[in-house]
């Protein structure tokens, strides 16, 4: 058993609030709709006569599915990044903070190194195109969120 420590001033709040349960829910529906998209309604670009998917009110959103699902999971991160949730406290603000500025890296990066031909190859790459850029520059954004948190 540790000894509490007089001299520690961090705060700790709660592992589970609503608020960190409503980023989650936002995470994972902002995953579940570019997921769903992209399985399910998009048509086939490889096919001449490609049909789209049902629901037909996705269908029409084409291109807009993505900003859709990359909002809202940029949303439930941004949400996330509250003292009342782990990742908005603590060492959970580092955590949030690099490794948001590391995915939109990664992601900028792995855009440009595919570009040359085989991004075709990867899924939701492939219909994001130039707007990968957008990904990766709002994944650097929201972990600006997470810096104006740390203390």
């Amino acid at each position: 058993m540790k000894d509490i420590d007089p001299f520690d001033d961090r705060v700790r709040g709660p592992v589970l609030s609503v608020r960190f349960g409503i980023a989650l829910l936002l995470i994972a529906l902002g995953i579940a709709w570019i997921v769903y998209y992209y399985v399910a309604v998009r048509p086939d670009p490889t096919v001449l006569d490609a049909t789209a998917g049902s629901p037909a009110f996705m269908a029409d959103l084409v291109r807009w599915n993505y900003v859709i699902g990359f909002g809202l999971f940029f949303l439930g991160l941004a949400v996330a990044a509250h003292p009342s949730t782990p990742l908005g406290r603590g060492r959970g603000v580092v955590v949030g903070m690099l490794g948001c500025f590391v995915l939109g890296l990664l992601w900028i990066c792995t855009f440009y190194v595919l570009a040359d031909g085989t991004l075709n190859d990867v899924p939701i790459m492939n219909d994001l195109q130039q707007s990968n850029l957008f990904v990766g520059i709002a994944f650097m954004a929201v972990g600006f969120t997470y810096a104006t948190r740390w203390e």
